[in-house]
């Protein structure tokens, strides 16, 4: 009888040792959380303009600011947080002088979007990107994902606006 006691108390202590590690097993193999989008979302060029910005010193670029419909609506209506399945992309252009507009105008005013220079990517998971305020962040040039120095700027700035769900960008109706 004592050895059958044993032995139902090893068998179960060694089902709760394997239940118990198991799942930090299968987490530890899964490796860090992802807080980078490496994939440029599909048919971003047809979403909604959000607003547009200009920003100088070393960047010295335009950029349109778009958003998917659940971004546009979360804007329109002022939601905060964004709900998951928001996407916002900032398509950046440099900016040169438009000959051609300063003629008309009678002197140099008017610039236009020049060569592009990388599009930049928010997108709203907060399981997925638990680690980094919900946001998984992306930045791509010449269609190939930004390595993972430049990608890991991207959360410590936008962490400076909690109060905003980290997103910078006011919805210009």
């Amino acid at each position: 009888m004592k050895q059958i006691t044993f032995l139902l108390i090893a068998v179960a202590t060694l089902v709760g040792v394997v239940a118990f590690t198991a799942p930090a097993s299968r987490a530890a193999n899964e490796g860090a959380p992802a807080i980078f989008v490496t994939k440029i979302p599909s048919g971003y060029r047809d979403w909604k303009l959000i607003s547009v910005a200009h920003e100088e010193g070393n960047l010295n670029s335009f950029a349109a600011v778009l958003g998917n419909d659940v971004a546009i609506k979360a804007y329109r209506e002022g939601k905060l947080p964004y709900p998951d399945g928001t996407i916002i992309a900032a398509l950046h252009y440099g900016h040169v002088s438009s000959e051609e507009n300063n003629k008309v105008f009678g002197r140099s005013q008017s610039f236009v979007p020049g060569a592009p220079t990388n599009i930049q990517f928010m997108v709203k998971d907060s399981k997925k990107y638990s680690t980094t305020g919900g946001w998984g962040f992306g930045h791509f040039k010449d269609g190939k994902p930004g390595d993972e120095a430049l990608m890991n700027t991207c959360f410590p700035c936008h962490n400076q606006g909690k109060a905003r769900d980290l997103v910078f960008t006011r919805y210009a109706p």
